[in-house]
């Protein structure tokens, strides 16, 4: 069938539905009324398809072909408690926003098929769902409450994207009460002005017992928590002490001085470091745990270690990769003991340039196991008492430091962005209630560690770039050019500029902005907007560079333990060293890396979420015990319905409009401020203000601050 042919086929069956005498028919049905011999029944197949692609026909599910509502487009439907939403779309950069009375019943999560509707004055596209393709939510966790006839309960939801309670019979609550957190099974989704209706599955115990507020987010983010019998045996099983037979091959390194430095509290400690000097040069060595050794591919270990995709740092606790026998043991590199591990050994010159580099399979001995607050004190406070306990060390330390700056200062000589936000602690008691909320000190040690992993990253990813094997890179793509063009606009706010060329931006525009504004009150500000108007980085198997370290190969090398890419990646590494590297084996990684990276980046912001949210929790809980105390913090946001505060301990909350006293205040959103309607008294973003604690909803995880009375 010609082009022609199709178009003119297309025509009468488009004038066809939509006669308003047309009556729905099925396929066959419609191919006798328009007379089609059985010949060009495929034909008309393939015409109806088309249709169907451009949205002019649609197919109800009883077959019947009807007139269609437009182009048809497939994303996950992201709902919002007042009964809007809005669609992601893979691939696209801006969502499409769904009115309310436009949603037709479509849950929070959904795979939906929608139509665009009509553009309307705003720029961002409307949508209109016409078919729910998939549930993506079949469980949700909440707290349950019984109805006051006491027949039946309702589950209210913490995820404040449901819009409705979850109505269950009594009969199918298993004996919860009031107040218990429960996970409940989704057995209707309701829609059109029916509730939703489940079944409890499981009770996580009372909303008031310790522990259970951060396991309702662990299981609402779904995240799995204990690892099956048999992953655990045959964690058990490798974790062997390391043999004469293990060490055939690599080259020993146990002789070279080496250290890890990590945070006190830590015990997967997967990285160590050395350094010697060869005339002008540093020889930098960057040893990680080889992982790969003890979890085989297609294990049972590393397909729950595939499935988790990363460890979650929570507040309280750690949900960790792998099992504990593997990274708090044979797999960390504990001083003093042989580790078997994937080793980049750099030459760098006095300008941090890498001459020369080997990547190999080596088995190492850590000297000693340092805390990033005992090196800080040898390089920063030059602590008598320290530096003589780790006297053997300090020479070395010093020159980790000298490299260090030399890194940092070429780093950003290229343009890398180096955002130092105010990072804060949330120390618990034993019952698992905030008793305080500390800076987290990024110091000179902290900052060491961070410059060497990047440069054994940057090196691996080059190394591996040029081989042209199947590879696993972090790529961070360059700013959407009208995400640059608002951030510019508000920075002449603040009396600030950044250099646009054409529709791009360098990211040494930004490195020079975060220069300028270090220091003053807007700096946090500032550098927060900055990172908003990003994109987020992500794991792909093509090197599109990375815009936030202003380089053009990037990867993860240096975390197996705890994130699976790093743990794909070591696996090729040691392939290509073996020369196993054959057609078949470059085949099979062409075809399973694109779904590793695909689901590793889903698994990361998954966990990035839970982390966030069981900090606003623990924030939450910490203002309540604070509600009436005043607090000076700086106008982080505003919108139109108030101001978003934050503290110096990284607590925000807001100050509804409303509550302002002495005038009515309005949004001016050119100008990003709070306007006064008859005085005239404007709320500045990065402004200082002074706030009281006046409500707090803890479950809600909301704070509500108003400006006290003068």
């Amino acid at each position: 069938m010609t082009t022609e042919q199709l178009e003119k086929r297309k025509k009468v069956i488009c004038d066809l539905l939509q006669d308003e005498l047309y009556v729905p028919m099925k396929e066959k049905e419609f191919a006798m009324f328009l007379q089609v011999p059985k010949a060009d029944r495929a034909a008309l197949g393939e015409v109806l398809q088309a249709l169907v692609i451009e949205g002019k026909a649609e197919i109800t599910q009883k077959g019947k072909i009807i007139k269609g509502k437009g182009r048809q487009l497939i994303g996950t439907f992201i709902s919002n408690a007042k009964g809007f939403g809005f669609i992601e779309i893979e691939d696209q950069e801006d969502d499409l926003y769904v009115p309310e009375g436009k949603t037709h019943g479509a849950f929070h999560k959904d795979t939906v098929q929608a139509v665009l509707l009509p553009p309307k004055g705003g720029k961002r596209r409307e949508a209109e769902i016409v078919k729910v393709l998939e549930h993506g939510i079949t469980n949700v966790v909440g707290t349950f409450q019984v109805a006051s006839s006491g027949n039946f309960g309702f589950v209210v939801p913490d995820n404040g994207k449901l819009a409705a309670d979850i109505f269950v019979p009594k009969e199918r609550s298993k004996g919860a009460v009031e107040g218990h957190k429960v996970v409940v099974e989704i057995t209707s989704y309701g829609g059109d002005g029916k509730k939703p209706e489940g079944k409890v599955i499981e009770i996580l115990g009372h909303i008031n017992d310790p522990g259970v507020d951060i396991m309702s987010i662990v299981r609402g983010y779904e995240l799995p928590v204990e690892f099956a019998e048999k992953q655990l045996k045959q964690a058990e099983r490798v974790a062997v002490p390391v043999g004469e037979m293990d060490m055939t091959g690599r080259m020993d390194l146990r002789d070279v001085q080496m250290v890890t430095i990590d945070g006190e509290d830590a015990k997967d400690l997967d990285d160590a470091v050395s350094l010697s000097m060869e005339g002008n040069l540093y020889c930098l060595g960057v040893h990680i745990a080889d992982v790969s050794n003890y979890v085989q591919e297609n294990s049972a270990l590393d397909w729950e270690a595939k499935e988790r995709g990363t460890s979650v740092y929570l507040v309280d606790r750690v949900i960790p990769m792998l099992p504990h026998t593997l990274s708090n043991g044979i797999c960390s590199l504990n001083a003093g003991e042989n580790r078997l591990a994937l080793s980049c050994m750099m030459k760098i010159n006095n300008k941090g340039e890498v001459v020369d580099y080997k990547i190999a399979e080596t088995v190492v001995k850590v000297d000693r196991r340092m805390s990033y607050t005992s090196v800080s004190k040898i390089l920063e406070d030059k602590d008598e008492a320290e530096c003589k306990e780790y006297e053997a060390l300090v020479p070395m330390f010093e020159r980790m430091n000298e490299l260090a700056h030399i890194l940092r200062k070429n780093r950003r000589k290229r343009g890398s962005i180096d955002f130092d936000f105010p990072e804060s602690k949330i120390i618990l008691d034993k019952e698992g209630h905030p008793t305080d909320i500390k800076p987290y000190d990024r110091n000179e040690a902290t900052k060491l560690i961070e410059d060497f992993m990047l440069i054994a990253n940057e090196t691996v990813a080059e190394h591996f770039f040029w081989m042209e094997l199947p590879f696993v890179y972090r790529n961070h793509d360059n700013p959407d050019p009208e995400k640059i063009q608002k951030l510019g606009t508000f920075l002449k706010n603040f009396g600030y500029s950044i250099k646009v060329t054409g529709d791009e931006i360098h990211p040494k525009e930004i490195q020079k902005l975060l220069t300028k504004i270090e220091g003053t009150p807007e700096e946090a500000l500032l550098s927060r907007l900055s990172l908003r108007s990003m994109k987020q980085a992500k794991y792909t198997t093509e090197c599109t560079g990375h815009f936030g370290l202003a380089c053009k190969y990037y990867c993860h090398f240096t975390s197996p333990i705890r994130r699976y890419p790093d743990l794909q990646i070591h696996r090729i590494i040691k392939e290509q060293l073996r020369g196993k590297m054959k057609p078949e084996r470059i085949e099979h990684y062409n075809e399973i890396l694109p779904e590793v990276a695909k689901h590793s980046s889903q698994m990361e912001r998954r966990a990035d979420e839970a982390e966030r949210e069981t900090d606003k929790l623990k924030k939450a809980e910490y203002m309540n015990a604070r509600i009436g105390e005043c607090f000076e913090g700086v106008i982080s946001g505003i919108t139109n319905y108030g101001l978003y505060v934050e503290l110096p301990d990284t607590v925000e909350g807001l100050v509804h409009v409303s509550s302002i006293p002495g005038d009515y205040y309005y949004y001016d959103e050119a100008a990003y401020e709070m306007v006064g309607e008859k005085t005239g008294k404007r709320y500045k973003l990065g402004e200082r203000i002074t706030v009281q604690v006046h409500e707090v909803d803890v479950m809600a995880r909301t704070i509500d601050f108003v400006l006290p009375v003068e």
